[in-house]
C-alpha cells in the first residue's frame, strides 16, 4: 500500500513539474481531477496480475479479468426500484463491475427489500422505502442512486435524490415528459450533482465498434437505418400498460432504443419526423396505450431512419445502417445478450461480410462503471440529461404526427446531448 501510494504521489508531481514546464501554471481544479483520475488507472495497472502465458503464440493469449478496485474504494450504488430489471439485470450486474458495489436499496415492498439485502451483503439500516427515500441523504456510503422506477415517477426520484446529494443514474425514457426532462436537469445542476440516463447499449461493445466504423468513413455516407424492436407483452395490468405510469406504449418502451440508436450511432440530430399508431379496441392489453408503432426519421444529410416498434409481435430486434460504401446490421439488438454484429464492405473488388470477434460485456456493468468513474473523477456522462431531453422531444413529435397525420418538424438541440466518449473502464 506505501508502495503504491508513493506511485500515485510521484505520478502527481511529475504531472505538475510537466504543467509548469509547458507554461500552463498552477493546475486548475478540473485538471487535478483529471490527474487523479489518471493515477487511478495507474494505480489500477500497477495492481493487474500478469500469468506466464500457456499457448503458443499462434493462439490468442488468454485473458485475466481485472482489475478491481477494492470493496472499499468502489463507488455506492442505491438501487430504487425492486422489479424485474432491477433483480433480474442490474444487481446481478454489480458482481461484473469494477468500480461500483450496492449499498442501499429502495423498495415499497419491506419483506422483499430485506431479503434481497441478505443476498447481497446491504446492511438493513440502509433499506429505505419511497417515503424515507430522502433519510439517505445521511448514508455516507451512498454516492450514486439508480432510479428503476415507472417512468412517471423518475422526475420525482431524480428530483429528490439530487436534492440529497446524490448523482443520478436514471432508466431510460428519461421522463414522460420535456417539462419533468428539464426540471430533472435543473435540479442536478441546482445540486451540482451528475445525471446519467440509462442507455445502455450507447456503452455496449458491438454498439461501440459500429460507431468508430461510421467515423472512421468504413461504410461511407450513411443513407438509411432500419430497425425493429417488438415484444409480445402479456398482463394487461402491469404498469407498462398503464399510460399514468409509463406516458405511452411501445413507442417510449422498445421503440425509443431504435431511434436512440439511429441518432447516435449516425452523430446526426433528425430534422423531421413522421410517425403511425395501431391501438386495437378489442385487446384488454391496450385501452390505454398503443399496440405498434412505425416512424420515419430525416436527418440533414439526408439519411433517412426507418423504424418499428410493437407490443404485440412475438420478440423481433434487428438493425442496419447502410452506407454508400457498406453496411453494418445487429441481428439480434437491442437485447440484454447475445448481440451479432455483421458487415459488408467492397475489398479488392469484391463484396465482403465479415462478422468481427467483438468480446460481449454485461451491459448494465459496464454502463454503471461509466458512472462511477464519471463521479470519480468529475467528468460529465456520456448519455447526460440532455440526451434524455432530446429523446423525449422526438417522441413527443412522432406522437403529434400519428395525432394529425402531418410530418412535424423539429429544432436542432439548444446544448450538446452527450459528454465525452465513453472509455473502457
Amino acid at each position: 500500500m506505501a508502495a503504491q501510494s508513493a506511485n500515485r504521489r510521484d505520478f502527481l508531481r511529475v504531472a505538475a513539474v510537466a504543467v509548469a514546464a509547458s507554461g500552463l501554471g498552477s493546475l486548475s481544479d478540473a485538471q487535478a481531477s483529471q490527474l487523479s483520475g489518471v493515477s487511478k488507472t495507474i494505480s489500477a495497472q500497477q495492481d493487474a496480475v500478469d500469468l506466464t502465458p500457456l499457448h503458443a503464440s499462434t493462439e490468442s493469449p488468454d485473458k485475466t479479468p481485472g482489475p478491481f478496485d477494492a470493496p472499499s474504494e468502489r463507488i455506492g450504488f442505491a438501487v430504487v426500484g425492486l422489479g424485474h430489471l432491477s433483480l433480474g439485470q442490474i444487481l446481478p450486474a454489480f458482481g461484473k463491475t469494477k468500480h461500483c458495489r450496492p449499498v442501499a436499496l429502495v423498495s415499497g415492498d419491506s419483506a422483499k427489500a430485506a431479503k434481497i439485502a441478505a443476498q447481497y451483503g446491504i446492511r438493513e439500516s440502509s433499506i429505505y422505502d419511497y417515503k424515507s427515500y430522502d433519510d439517505i441523504r445521511s448514508n455516507p456510503d451512498v454516492q450514486v442512486t439508480y432510479i428503476v422506477l415507472p417512468n412517471s415517477m423518475h422526475a420525482e426520484y431524480v428530483i429528490r435524490g439530487a436534492n440529497s446529494g446524490k448523482h443520478i443514474l436514471c432508466e431510460k425514457p428519461m421522463a414522460t415528459s420535456v417539462a419533468d426532462c428539464e426540471r430533472m436537469i435543473a435540479a442536478c445542476k441546482a445540486a451540482n450533482v451528475k445525471l446519467m440516463i440509462a442507455y445502455r447499449q450507447q456503452y455496449e461493445p458491438m454498439n461501440r465498434a459500429i460507431v468508430k466504423l461510421v467515423h472512421d468513413g468504413k461504410l461511407g455516407a450513411l443513407r438509411s437505418i432500419i430497425a425493429t424492436n417488438a415484444q409480445n407483452q402479456g398482463d394487461p395490468l402491469q404498469w407498462r400498460q398503464k399510460i399514468a405510469l409509463s406516458g405511452g406504449g411501445c413507442l417510449p418502451d422498445v421503440g425509443i432504443y431504435c431511434l436512440n440508436a439511429a441518432r447516435f450511432l449516425s452523430g446526426e440530430e433528425p430534422s423531421e419526423v413522421r410517425g403511425t399508431l395501431h391501438q386495437p379496441e378489442d385487446d384488454p392489453r391496450f385501452r390505454e396505450v398503443e399496440e405498434s408503432c412505425s416512424f420515419i426519421a430525416k436527418f440533414p444529410s439526408g439519411l433517412i431512419a426507418a423504424c418499428s416498434s410493437g407490443y404485440g409481435a412475438h420478440k423481433s430486434q434487428w438493425m442496419r445502417l447502410e452506407g454508400d460504401r457498406g453496411w453494418a446490421e445487429l441481428n439480434p439488438a437491442f437485447g440484454y445478450t447475445g448481440l451479432k454484429l455483421r458487415t459488408s464492405t467492397v475489398q479488392d473488388g469484391h463484396d465482403v461480410v465479415s462478422e468481427p470477434l467483438i468480446e460481449a460485456a454485461d451491459q448494465f456493468a459496464v454502463e454503471m462503471d461509466h458512472m462511477a468513474l464519471c463521479v470519480r473523477n468529475n467528468v460529465q456522462p456520456h448519455t447526460s440529461g440532455e440526451e434524455g431531453l432530446q429523446d423525449q422531444s422526438i417522441i413527443d413529435a412522432i406522437y403529434e404526427s400519428a395525432r394529425t397525420g402531418k410530418s412535424v418538424s423539429l429544432a436542432a438541440p439548444r446544448e450538446a446531448t452527450r459528454g465525452p466518449e465513453p472509455i473502457a473502464p
